[in-house]
This record gives structure tokens, C-alpha cells and sequence, in this order.
């Protein structure tokens, strides 16, 4: 029987809307120690540099939301060393000018959240996000349904964002 609604199917978000949350120990139990550890397409890995790594965001605010996380487990930016501080900026502004040119957004939210109390999901191992914004990418479905609408499936953006990566780091 037909009740005229459309459905949007998030079942990926099940595991966060549950409160299903990752371990912060050093190493596997930690998954921004265990990304790395597998394939690109497998960790969706979008880029790796000498210390620091590009992620997508397993639950993301919008399409293309990026994680710039050091391969060393540490909670704070001040916990990093200059060579570690250095990589990490450069691939923030690597992984805007990707996403300029795979998604064209009208803007940008990029920060971190250190420790549990300022909304970090995972305080223990430091990482940056970098959310691409459109006009209008907020809606009700958020706040009255607690589902996202994404256009994308996380493997997809990750494959034109790596795609896209050389180019933007050439600039």
C-alpha cells in the first residue's frame, strides 16, 4: 500500500545514531591508528603524506567531509611535532582545493574538537575536519529526522577526491 512518503535508506548511520562508539586505544582499537593499516580504497584513504593521512569521514555532515589525522596517536595539536604541524596544514589546504575542484562548495568548516567535553568523537587521536558547505545543505532532516541526506556514497567521493588530490597539491 502506497502512503505517498519517499524513503531516503541511511543504514550506515545506524551505528552512530545508536551511540556506537570507536575505542581510542593506541592501534587497532583505535581506527584512526587502523586506517592506515589497509588499502586506500578499503581505509577510504583519500591521500598519505610522510606524517600525516587524508580519511573520509565514516559519518559525514556533508558529502566530501574530510579527516586530516597524524599517523601518531596523539589528542592535541600542541602534541605535534613542526614536521608533523607542517604536513598537517598542507593538507588541509591540499584537501580544500580538491574539494573546490570535485564539488565546487560555496564554503567551508574546518576545525577539531579536543577532548570529549568540546565534542570530540574520538579525543584521543588528534584529527581536523574539513566540511565542504553549500547554500542550503542544511535542512529539517537532521534535527527532526537525526538522518543526513548524501547524495554520495563514501567510496565514490573518495575515489574523485584522490583522483582530484595530485592536481590540487600541485598548486
Amino acid at each position: 500500500m502506497q502512503d505517498g512518503f519517499e524513503r531516503l535508506w541511511t543504514p550506515h548511520r545506524m551505528a552512530y545514531i545508536e551511540g556506537a562508539k570507536p575505542t581510542e586505544d593506541a592501534g587497532d582499537g583505535c581506527p584512526f591508528c587502523s586506517a592506515p593499516q589497509r588499502t586506500d580504497a578499503d581505509g577510504l584513504i583519500v591521500a598519505r603524506g610522510a606524517t600525516c593521512y587524508v580519511v573520509m569521514n565514516l559519518f559525514p555532515y556533508n558529502p566530501g567531509h574530510l579527516l586530516i589525522c597524524p599517523y601518531r596517536h596523539v589528542p592535541r595539536y600542541v602534541d605535534l611535532t613542526d614536521e608533523e604541524t607542517s604536513e598537517f596544514t598542507a593538507l588541509t589546504k591540499t584537501a580544500v582545493r580538491a574539494l573546490e575542484e570535485t564539488s565546487a562548495p560555496m564554503g567551508f568548516n574546518i576545525g577539531m574538537n579536543q577532548g570529549r567535553v568540546a565534542g570530540a568523537g574520538v579525543a584521543a587521536h588528534l584529527h581536523q575536519h574539513v566540511v565542504p558547505r553549500w547554500g542550503g545543505d542544511a535542512n529539517f532532516l537532521p534535527i527532526i529526522g537525526q538522518t543526513k541526506a548524501l547524495p554520495l556514497l563514501l567510496e565514490d567521493v573518495r575515489a574523485r577526491l584522490a583522483t582530484a588530490w595530485l592536481r590540487a597539491s600541485a598548486r
